[in-house]
């Protein structure tokens, strides 16, 4: 969100096929009457890698004021890593895009997903591997964390692992006593979780959490009164492709930090349709979220914005 109260989207603009390798920039538009209506699109950060830009994170630093604007440069099956570019300007203008790591490999970072804890340390969560799709490989999940407000970064010792094809595209939310959740996409059915106590440099081992999830990403965050909720697919067939389908597209509500859950909502409930990779932005008494929707081998980003009402009473 801007500071007179507009709002920024980005999303990738994939052009000359759907694939994850496929060209890409990441595209952006404005709208300045909470998302009801949208100016028109314009190009954010030109295609800097050999096959594409995408998976945008967004952060108003509350150290500096600025907007710090992550997102991954992909060169190929084997060299995929994340940049922040900033802006002082309500990005107007924005710096030259710095590398947060340098070490090699496949790493991604889902949309949304940078953090900023109540001490000023900003997290990235990653999962990473040697070759995307190469027989044998498995993803893992690492952290990287910043204390000088984003400008460098350093590699947490803890690596996470799940069975199967590993621990996927983690999550963060920092916990009421101060403690870091994150959550893990894996292949066995379940979101998993690690927990860290020292701001993100040291975690817990992977292990189950308490919800059922095919392999898709889940997205948390926390409602204005205190409660959690996750947004996610709740289907899980361990015999299909991603472990169940990508619909339903589904909210739930937790009290205690993620221990118990309500008894899910369903935000979008084609069969013949998937929807995932949704982020969440609160304002003005709702939540906003963007996420993509497939149907009939086509894929677009799709808007809601939805009162908070909607998500019930503590």
């Amino acid at each position: 969100m801007l500071q007179d109260g507009s709002l920024l989207a980005a999303w990738s603009a994939f052009h000359g096929g759907s694939r994850d390798e496929s060209t890409a920039q990441i595209t952006a538009a404005i709208s300045r009457d909470g998302g009801r209506t949208w100016g028109t699109p314009f190009r954010l950060q030109e295609n800097i890698g050999r096959q594409n830009v995408m998976s945008v994170s967004f952060l108003r630093s509350r150290k500096s004021g600025e907007i710090l604007f992550f997102f991954l440069v992909k060169n190929s099956e084997e060299d995929l890593y994340p940049v922040v570019r900033r802006s002082a300007d309500e990005g107007k203008t924005w710096s030259p895009p710095v590398r947060v790591l340098r070490d090699p490999g496949y790493y991604v970072m889902n949309n949304a997903r940078v953090i900023q804890l109540r001490s000023g340390r900003i997290l990235c969560p990653l999962s990473f591997t040697g070759t995307v799709f190469a027989k044998g490989q498995t993803f893992r999940n690492v952290v990287y964390y910043s204390d000088d407000d984003g400008r460098t970064f350093r590699r947490s010792p803890s690596v996470l692992t799940a069975p199967r094809r590993g621990a996927m595209e983690p999550g963060l939310l920092e916990l009421q006593d101060g403690r870091v959740l994150q959550i893990i996409r894996t292949q066995v059915g379940q979101v998993w979780h690690a927990l860290s106590a020292d701001g993100g440099v040291t975690w817990s081992p992977a292990a189950p959490w308490t919800v059922a999830a095919p392999e898709s990403p889940s997205t948390i965050f926390r409602l204005p009164d205190g409660r959690v909720a996750i947004i996610y697919n709740p289907e899980v067939r361990l015999d299909s492709d991603h472990s169940g389908p990508r619909t339903p597209l589904v909210a739930a509500v937790s009290p205690d930090e993620g221990k118990t859950w309500s008894p899910y909502q369903v935000i979008e409930p084609d069969p013949a349709a998937t929807y995932a990779y949704t982020s969440v932005t609160l304002h003005n008494g709702r939540a906003l979220l963007t996420y993509y929707y497939g149907k009939n081998k086509m894929y677009s980003l799709r808007f809601r914005s939805i009162p908070l009402g909607w998500f019930g009473r503590p």
